[in-house]
């Protein structure tokens, strides 16, 4: 009986293991392109602090800060974290 249900679950191994790894690059190629692309809108705040005032130039500090790699990124790394533990979890059920 057990066979059976590591036969059953050795699909999953295998999607979850190309997600993850499908995800990982996913998260490290977009980490990189908006951390450059944070900076930029960090610099154009600046400037909007003193050219438009205090709240426009806010509300793009708080844009530049959810692009940045402690926002949305790290959001999505650590989803990409319980994928990988969930494949790992399910490879330790099959092959363990």
């Amino acid at each position: 009986m057990r066979l059976i249900g590591k036969l059953l679950v050795l699909p999953f191994v295998v999607v979850t293991g190309i997600l993850y790894l499908v995800c990982k690059f996913l998260v490290v190629v977009s980490g990189s392109v908006l951390g450059t692309l944070s900076g930029i809108i960090f610099l154009a705040a600046l400037a909007l602090f003193f050219i438009a005032g205090f709240w426009p130039g806010l509300s793009w500090l708080v844009i530049a800060f959810l692009i940045s790699p402690y926002g949305l990124p790290m959001a999505a790394a650590w989803l990409v974290g319980i994928i990988g533990g969930a494949n790992s979890t399910l490879k330790d059920f099959v092959f363990g």
